[in-house]
Formats: C-alpha cells, sequence, structure tokens
C-alpha cells in the first residue's frame, strides 16, 4: 500500500487560524458579557422642588443629577462653573441652607425644599452684595473663572465666623472665632485660584468682615 504524504500546515495558516479562533473567542466573551442597553424612556425621572436666589423652582431630573448640572444646564444658572467636577476646585461653591457647598458633589435631590444661593443671587451689576464690590475694589480676580465660587465661599465664612463655627486653626474652641487673616485663609483653603489672587481675596473679605465690625 502506498503512503500517503505527510501533510504539513504552512507558517501562514497556522497564523491565520490563531488568529479565527481569537476572534471568534473574544466575540463570545464578550456577548455573553454584555448587558441589555437601558432605555432613555425606561429610567425614572423624579420631581425636586426648591427655592433658587428667592425663587421657587421645580424641575423633573434624573435622579443621578447633580446639584452643579441641575443650576447649569436645566435652569441656565451658569455663573456656577464647573471646574475639576471632584469637589477639589471651589469653583461650583453655592450655599444651600445657609451653608456652603460643592454643588458637583451633592446630587440635586438632597436638597428638595432647600433655599439656594448662586452668584446671581447674591447683587447684581447696578447693586452689588458687598463682597462683589470688595473684590472688584482689591482685584480679586485675575481670569475670573473661579470667582463665583470664591465670592459665595467667602459670604458663607463670614457669616461661619458671625456664628461661632469653630475651624482647624482656632487656639482657643471655647472663644468665638475672630475674622483673622489666617482664620480666613484657613476657611478659603477649599476654593483654589489658578491666577494666585489669594492676597488680595484675603484683603477683599478683610474689607467686608471691617465693615461688618
Amino acid at each position: 500500500m502506498a503512503e500517503l504524504p505527510e501533510c504539513k500546515p504552512s507558517r501562514r495558516a497556522v497564523m491565520a487560524s490563531g488568529a479565527a479562533t481569537a476572534l471568534v473567542l473574544s466575540t463570545s466573551t464578550r456577548r455573553s458579557h454584555a448587558q441589555p442597553a437601558i432605555s432613555t424612556e425606561a429610567m425614572i425621572m423624579m420631581p425636586v422642588r426648591f427655592k433658587v436666589n428667592g425663587e421657587s423652582r421645580e424641575l423633573t431630573l434624573d435622579p443621578r443629577t447633580t446639584l452643579l448640572d441641575a443650576l447649569r444646564e436645566h435652569l441656565h444658572l451658569t455663573g456656577t462653573k464647573k471646574g475639576c467636577d471632584h469637589g477639589q476646585c471651589g469653583a461650583c461653591t453655592v450655599i444651600a441652607g445657609g451653608r456652603r457647598i460643592n454643588a458637583c458633589l451633592s446630587l440635586a435631590l438632597q436638597h428638595d425644599g432647600d433655599a439656594i444661593t448662586t452668584i446671581e443671587g447674591l447683587g447684581t451689576p447696578d447693586k452689588l452684595h458687598p463682597m462683589q464690590a470688595a473684590f472688584v475694589k482689591h482685584d480679586g480676580y485675575q481670569c475670573g473663572y473661579c470667582t463665583p465660587g470664591q465670592v459665595c465661599s467667602a459670604v458663607a465664612v463670614l457669616d461661619e465666623i458671625a456664628r461661632g463655627v469653630p475651624s482647624h486653626v482656632q487656639a482657643d474652641l471655647l472663644q468665638r472665632p475672630q475674622a483673622s487673616n489666617i482664620e480666613m485663609r484657613e476657611r478659603m483653603s477649599g476654593n483654589i485660584c489658578r491666577c494666585g489672587a489669594y492676597s488680595n481675596i484675603a484683603e477683599a473679605m478683610a474689607d467686608v468682615a471691617g465693615g461688618r465690625g
């Protein structure tokens, strides 16, 4: 009986076969782990009501919507800036329920019923808030991107000091805090100014604090 010739696949055929097998396995794995797409129509929307700059507002939002996006994208109050979107720069600072917060770290639904003040609610071009006027007087800004958050935070800081809220640099927690330079700088440390206008911001705050005194 004649011997059959030995069949040796070429190197090209082996590589092509391996690539095809890997592609099939990869496609199969992706399909087995694929999650069904969520229809936007099926998403649960929820109502939220709050008073923004003295005006009652009502929205129906995706529960995952941050307060920052609710203000900027839904209420078109774009004075509040989106900087890092991670709560590290303070550009999105607003006053909610009497306290300053980073709006990017807070869900809109968490503030149902709250009173919220943004930079638009502090003053107008014709009638500036004392802190806004002090920022202008002392050049407390350069590019201006962080300024809305800086002003809102500065207003809240002086209110905190007036209410006796302690800080990390307060020497005696049994004594009421004073609007000293170090006290205000410590409390404003969460608001970053890339332009470096910190000294001018401190001067503006001291000016307003002195006026109150």
